[in-house]
């Protein structure tokens, strides 16, 4: 969990330097990918991918000694990291029931410390490799199709896609179950993880620069945490300990309601920008 909670940090505190890099883009058109390159070349957004990377080999580990419905509730909790990095470092004002979301993460976290037991004992099937790669790519094409899409459901889909991108690599970091060059590459699970997270980061930079980011992080939490957490438990095996199931729901749940009771830290940056 000391992983799981390390990475919930590096991307809480990534968020924040990458909402600003991707406001301070601006949109001069080019498509998903013209946004992208251009963000990169701000240097809060290489700072937030830094962290990204070192977030992400915490998520490894954690997703090799925990279940992903721990890992992924935790890295959900990111967004109490981000409202908080926001009120210290961007002077963001924190309502009393802000704050109060803040420590019903905690508490489900908490909860889901005490419940979950070891990462599931099944390797996972090659049908569910070739459809983790097929969402993948599903997302992909998404994210290249992102700019052409209007309307009030826009950031919906788009921090959707961007958490089902994100779900790709959490399930798929079980599935590769050698990191031996030949199988690496016959393994459709390890272009899944790629292409699942490039498309994710894609959707995420978009939806954090354009439309409600407030409603496109409620749809990263949800698409990162319920479709993984079913994957797990269905196909993978994961499960708690004994006794437990019941606490390990409830802090999921509760750990899942006050991340997203803590959304608008997506447009924490510009508010601060703005001030």
């Amino acid at each position: 969990m000391v992983c799981a909670l390390g990475a919930a940090v590096c991307f809480g505190t990534a968020t924040v330097l990458q909402a600003v890099a991707a406001r301070a883009v601006g949109t001069d058109g080019g498509g998903e990918a013209a946004l992208l390159l251009r963000a990169l070349r701000q240097w809060r957004y290489l700072a937030g991918l830094a962290l990204d990377g070192l977030g992400f080999l915490f998520q490894i580990a954690a997703l090799r000694s925990l279940p992903i419905y721990a890992v992924s509730a935790a890295l959900a909790s990111s967004l109490a990291v981000t409202a908080v990095v926001a009120a210290r470092l961007l002077r963001v004002r924190l309502s009393g029931t802000e704050w109060g979301a803040v420590g019903v993460v905690c508490a489900g976290l908490a909860m889901l410390g005490l419940a979950s037991g070891p990462e599931g004992n099944q390797d996972g099937s090659d049908t569910l490799r070739y459809v983790m790669l097929a969402v993948a790519v599903g997302m992909l094409l998404l994210a290249f199709a992102g700019g052409r899409l209007s309307g009030t459901s826009r950031a919906l889909v788009l921090g959707l896609g961007a958490g089902f991108g994100f779900g790709v690599v959490e399930v798929s970091v079980r599935l590769v179950d050698s990191l031996a060059p030949l199988d690496l590459l016959t393994n459709p699970a390890a272009y899944a993880l790629l292409i699942g997270g490039g498309a994710a980061f894609m959707l995420l930079t978009s939806a954090l620069q354009r439309g409600s980011v407030t409603t496109a992080t409620a749809g990263l939490v949800i698409g990162e945490t319920i479709g993984p957490a079913a994957v797990g438990v269905v196909w993978l095996g994961d499960r708690t300990k004994e006794g437990l199931a019941w606490l390990a729901v409830l802090g999921f749940l509760v750990a899942v309601v006050g991340a997203l009771a803590l959304a608008r830290f997506g447009e924490a940056p510009a508010v601060a920008e703005e001030a």
